[in-house]
């Protein structure tokens, strides 16, 4: 699942395939020191520069037409202080690495996102959480980072080095600089329950409040076309330790979950048609079950049927309210959508562009399978999250601008000024962030 999907002609493409790129050169630099320079050499050739992970976003962040830097020599942990207890990783490590590599050292994160195939750099630079009552996303669990900004400087920040820069680059959108080392808080490794089960989609709205209040982590996700949910609710157990057996976890995870997702969706692009009926039949097919195990085995789970995806951050009391209005609108649309939406929340944070920045929030992720339309769906979709003050997902599809987004994010001046101190010649800009930031 590398970004790396470079074609001979030297185009970039990422994981989604909606969005491609030819940079001027690409780099892939052994150290900190070489990405300096390599930043630097970019400024005397007049070329823009940007860093990608894994290519799991589905907006331009990372695109570019001059310098692309690949992290992918920049992993492994740097350090692991059980005092502090807190991990340094580079840049480049995957989220999957790091879980595990935590895992062998007893360690864990308090919470994480449902995908671990992205960079730690790139997952916290556009803001990936998963779901949590008190828990909040991966970037509020950084203490620490390291920066290269636009003249080839190294920058440490954390709450008492460079405050300022600390507040905005945990979510940073590569607009400040590269960052080269993250440090985390952790935890001592815990086991988490899980319990899955279909829920009524009016049952789940009718009683949100309360499934969100007694569980630390509560997501579902509901099938457009039926009345069907799928809940999972992740509290924190005594033990004892009981994964799902590996065939029947293959059999849910693997068969049910991907397999036969995939032949639903090959099936509903050919004849758009039986997309509702085959809804009904997916919305089924996963029966309830519980298990225990470490967390990122029961937070993260595989994603092999490839998709493009919106998501907005609502503010938690609206969450209701705005499914509503989407499972109307879907009703009465005539669209056939045959990818579940997913909803979770997030306590507020104090990171500057983060989408819970400054508020409780609630996020709805609608999806349509790789390859298929889905201006129709996501532009309908939209107008109802943005009629709630919905703050888009920096590395998922929008249309919104700067003029929207200082809007809804009271401290969007203190980010854009921030950067016109630290990357005044625009050296990390691109189309998007031209769009989302302002020029």
């Amino acid at each position: 699942m590398s970004s790396t999907a470079s074609g001979r002609n030297g185009t970039w493409r990422n994981w989604g395939g909606n969005i491609s790129a030819r940079p001027a050169r690409e780099v892939t630099p052994a150290s900190v020191e070489e990405l300096a320079a390599e930043i630097r050499r970019a400024a005397e050739d007049g070329l823009p520069v940007k860093a990608v992970g894994s290519g799991h976003s589905f907006t331009s962040i990372a695109a570019t037409d001059g310098v692309l830097i690949h992290p992918q020599l920049l992993t492994g942990i740097r350090n692991v202080d059980r005092d502090a207890m807190t991990v340094t990783v580079e840049a480049g490590t995957p989220l999957k690495r790091l879980n595990m590599a935590l895992a062998r050292e007893g360690l864990s994160l308090t919470n994480m996102g449902d995908i671990m195939e992205q960079t730690v750099s790139g997952a916290t630079s556009t803001g990936t959480h998963g779901t949590g009552r008190d828990s909040a996303s991966i970037a509020a669990q950084i203490r620490a980072l390291e920066l290269v900004t636009a003249d080839g400087s190294v920058l440490t920040c954390s709450e008492k080095e460079n405050p300022e820069v600390f507040a905005a680059a945990r979510i940073g959108l590569g607009a400040l600089g590269v960052v080269t080392a993250i440090t985390f808080a952790v935890e001592p490794l815990f086991l988490l329950s899980a319990r899955e089960e279909p829920m009524p989609f009016d049952r789940v709205l009718a009683d949100f409040d309360e499934l969100w209040a007694e569980n630390e982590h509560f997501e579902f996700y509901w099938f457009p076309h039926t009345g069907n949910t799928n809940t999972k609710r992740n509290n924190r157990s005594a033990g004892p330790e009981k994964p799902v057996p590996q065939l029947q976890g293959w059999l849910e995870d693997e068969f049910l979950s991907n397999g036969v997702f995939q032949v639903a969706q090959w099936v509903g692009r050919a004849v758009p048609a039986m997309i509702p009926a085959i809804a009904q039949v997916s919305s089924k097919a996963l029966s309830a079950r519980t298990y225990t195990d470490i967390p990122y085995k029961v937070f993260t789970s595989p994603r092999r049927v490839r998709f493009v995806e919106m998501e907005y951050a609502v503010p938690r009391e609206a969450v209701v309210e705005t499914l509503r209005e989407l499972k109307a609108m879907v009703d009465r649309s005539g669209l056939r959508v045959s990818f579940p939406v997913e909803v979770r929340t997030a306590p507020a944070d104090d990171i500057t562009l983060s989408t819970a920045s400054g508020r409780a929030s609630a996020y709805i992720a609608v999806h349509m399978v790789k390859g298929t339309p889905f201006q129709r769906y996501f532009t309908a979709a939209e107008r109802i999250l943005t009629a709630h003050e919905g703050r888009p997902h920096w590395g998922k599809v929008h249309t919104r601008d700067a003029e929207y987004l200082a809007q809804v994010y009271p401290r969007f001046g203190e980010f854009t000024e921030l950067r016109d101190r630290l990357d005044p010649d625009r050296r990390f800009q691109n189309d998007y962030l031209r769009r989302v930031l302002g020029a």
